[in-house]
């Protein structure tokens, strides 16, 4: 019998584990058998290896609990629900200097796992992935939309925002240095986990290496916990998120240029250019809905920036940290700007004996230089109702 989780060892040897695998687990009976045995076949080809193997157990209401110790492997509670929690509950509980993990599903290539601790101890390196897209993925192991649209797309935007150099940003086998996850401060609790796992590391310059592995089909009446969707989208939700001063840049090219050309159209009018005719009434309501599109990406990088340690730019620094008093007058000379305007309209209507007014074009300008300002202040209260919640 392999060495993992001996009760004989002195205390002092626990520091000197040097692999600890973890499982996260959510009933999964029919396969954390074979799951445990082929990771130890595959980890004790060498001897002087000494590691364990850990079962995050996530709330199993089957046999998954019993059926892991039977095939000696530590059984840790995880209280929280969720895959991500599962694991973090379980690399928390491990040992090893290095912490390796995949799911119990039966779908991975575990035979691998000697190959993916050694690859990435030789390299000393932060994390090591093995990936699926660059090895043998079987039929019906990965369905179609993930294998050609969802991994792909995901791992490209990662590779494009971080500087990353990834084939499968979505495997769940994986090799970490816990010395370096904990400077990490991973904190999704459900699938995003994986991405956030890959971005927090490329983000404080962590080493990365891969092997080549695949992936097989889960058994057929298997419940999958993965819904394609849903988990695709906080995927993307929080890569994005990630990113904020991405936001913060489009958010002010839209209301910079949509604004500036707007302007153009109160002073020159209806312009021809080619026998093209710009910046009529069409134009400045398009105008107007542009800058108000890149309001709410504005504002969003602004919050955003609240959850990051990433430098928001001066402007946005100044208005998330304007004092409450100035942000108040701003907010009723804007409210009382509009005022007058819907009063100015009211006049030219009666002044008209209420019949139909000609104003638009010089309306949707005066609308856009007091809707976008209001809108940002609107977002702004928001924001410090925010910002105070967190201090």
């Amino acid at each position: 019998m392999k060495k993992e989780g001996r009760r004989d060892t002195p205390p002092f040897h626990l520091s000197r584990m040097d692999l600890t695998f973890v499982f996260p687990c959510l009933n999964e009976s029919r396969t954390i058998a074979l799951c445990i045995d082929a990771v130890r076949k595959s980890l004790e080809v060498d001897p002087a290896l000494n590691y364990e193997i850990v079962v995050a157990d996530n709330g199993s209401t089957d046999d998954s609990r019993q059926i892991a110790t039977a095939h000696g492997a530590r059984v840790v509670p995880v209280p929280q629900r969720g895959y991500g929690a599962a694991l973090r509950g379980g690399i928390e509980a491990a040992e090893g200097k290095y912490v390796m993990f995949a799911d119990a599903d039966g779908t991975y290539f575990y035979e691998n796992s000697l190959e993916l601790y050694k690859t990435t101890a030789k390299a000393d390196a932060d994390m090591g992935i093995a990936s699926r897209m660059k090895g043998v993925i079987e039929p019906g192991a990965m369905p179609t939309l993930h294998r050609v649209l969802g991994t792909p797309v995901l791992t490209g935007l990662i590779n494009l925002l971080f500087k990353g150099k990834l084939s499968d940003c979505n495997s769940g086998f994986r090799c970490l240095k816990k010395t370096a996850y904990k400077t990490w401060d991973i904190r999704a609790s459900g699938m995003e986990f994986a991405s956030e796992l890959l971005i927090k590391a490329l983000k404080k310059k962590a080493s990365t290496v891969e092997i080549v592995s695949g992936l097989r089909p889960a058994p057929v009446d298997r419940t999958p916990h993965l819904r394609t969707w849903r988990d695709g989208m906080r995927h993307l939700l929080f890569i994005l998120s990630e990113r904020p001063r991405m936001f913060e840049l489009g958010g002010l090219v839209l209301i910079i240029v949509a604004s500036l050309l707007q302007a153009i159209s109160a002073v020159t009018g209806l312009v021809n250019v080619a026998g093209l005719t710009f910046l009529g009434v069409h134009s400045q309501v398009l105008l107007l809905l542009a800058a108000l599109v890149g309001t709410q990406i504005y504002m969003l990088s602004a919050a955003m920036f609240l959850q990051q340690s990433e430098k928001p730019r001066a402007i946005t620094r100044k208005l998330i940290e304007m004092d409450e008093g100035s942000l108040f007058f701003l907010l009723v000379t804007l409210l009382g700007s509009i005022s007058l305007v819907i009063g100015w309209l009211v006049i030219q209507w009666a002044r008209s004996s209420f019949a139909g007014l000609d104003y638009a074009s010089t309306l949707i300008v005066w609308l856009h230089f007091l809707a976008v300002p209001s809108m940002i202040t609107f977002g702004m209260l928001g924001v410090h109702i925010l910002r105070k919640g967190k201090l």
